[in-house]
């Protein structure tokens, strides 16, 4: 069995080999070679579990199958007549029925012509006639896959009349190393930015939000993004959360005595360089904050983060407040965990606290009859 991508998805196949008579396998071009394994949705993540493969000569090999409905399966697979077993289901608690839920593909035209791929959940008793509250998920670096597989984190917005989206926006790896390397890094960066807005202006355009119920996130590099295009267009959300956020780009990039930095001119590029110097401050947030209304923003920082310095998302918050115009009333605020690093709490309890607190504050913004 062979596992990769095609379409933005991960997928299986098996190879049609012929025995050669002699304990190998030779292998014949023809257009059955290659056979995929099916699967029951349209949105999905498919995978080898590789640690359970390790029997050469075992009669099935291993899968573990998801998607934003259905809770991670562990499979066995017959690699000639793709006949299953599924071997264990991830239990979820909370009285979840993955029959209540409905998972989708939609796809955002970027400003070059580029279709942009968005994964979406939500209730299947949800009326999507009208508009609804909506949270848009994105990362966009270092070539990391966005794979639309379980997670319990989105089910309290899809239980509260949510649509939850999540991006697969260049400078990911999702459809394969040009999506990164040649799209979404150095001196194509901001196609992240358009990408993740083309997305959100998708949503809008087409019914299923409007601006005033449209939430979005980032973490990480996500928080570079968030940053990047509530500068660009803080109209088209009400509320945005940027979690350990890179949003000081120039003064970090700049500064090689940051234990990381040097290794970060990799992803960014090198500011020593005048063409990456002007075009990382042509998006860095810090840098292109502007007099004009901002959506409500939550900012979430470790006091112990060695990727993202806690200084970073401090002097944002700052120069935001200072800056931005109010007569909107919006909220910029701060929560800076005094023991936590750059992945939050390792505390799985005091993890589901923390992100409690984030939906909530979301709820309370976009969920109008809340107020």
């Amino acid at each position: 069995a062979l596992g990769g991508r095609q379409d933005g998805l991960t997928k299986i196949w098996t190879v049609a080999a012929v025995d050669a008579g002699n304990g190998s396998f030779k292998f014949e071009k023809r257009a059955d070679m290659l056979k995929a394994v099916p699967v029951p949705e349209q949105v999905y993540s498919h995978e080898l579990v590789s640690k359970q493969n390790c029997d050469y000569e075992a009669a099935t090999f291993r899968a573990v199958y998801s998607s934003f409905t259905t809770p991670s399966t562990w499979i066995d697979y017959c690699p000639f007549t793709h006949a299953s077993k599924q071997i264990k289901v991830r239990e979820v608690g909370g009285g979840f029925d993955s029959k209540n839920y409905v998972c989708e593909r939609r796809f955002a035209k970027a400003p070059d012509g580029t279709d942009i791929a968005m994964s979406l959940v939500y209730r299947k008793d949800l009326d999507m006639s009208k508009p609804n509250p909506a949270m848009i998920y994105g990362y966009g670096s270092y070539g990391i896959c966005m794979d639309p597989s379980f997670a319990i984190s989105y089910l309290p917005y899809c239980d509260r009349g949510m649509v939850y989206v999540m991006t697969h926006i260049r400078g990911g790896g999702e459809n394969g190393r040009s999506w990164y390397e040649v799209q979404g890094k150095y001196l194509t960066k901001r196609n992240t930015f358009s990408d993740f807005i083309a997305c959100a202006e998708y949503l809008v355009s087409s019914g299923i939000t409007t601006p005033a119920q449209l939430a979005c996130e980032g973490r990480s590099a996500g928080g570079l993004l968030i940053g990047a295009v509530i500068n660009q267009r803080p109209d088209l959300f009400e509320a945005a959360i940027a979690g350990v956020p890179f949003v000081d780009v120039m003064t970090t990039m700049c500064d090689a005595s940051i234990p990381l930095t040097t290794g970060e001119w990799e992803e960014w590029g090198n500011p020593n360089e005048m063409r990456y110097y002007d075009y990382m401050l042509s998006y860095s947030p810090m840098d292109n904050i502007k007099a004009q209304n901002y959506p409500n923003i939550l900012m979430v920082a470790g006091l112990h983060d060695p990727r993202v310095a806690y200084w970073e998302p401090t002097k944002w918050a700052t120069k935001l407040r200072v800056t931005k115009q109010n007569t909107n009333n919006t909220e910029i605020l701060l929560k800076m965990d005094m023991d936590a690093g750059h992945f939050s709490a390792s505390d799985r309890y005091k993890y589901l606290r923390e992100k409690a607190i984030e939906q909530a504050w979301v709820i309370k913004h976009v969920i109008k009859r809340l107020k």
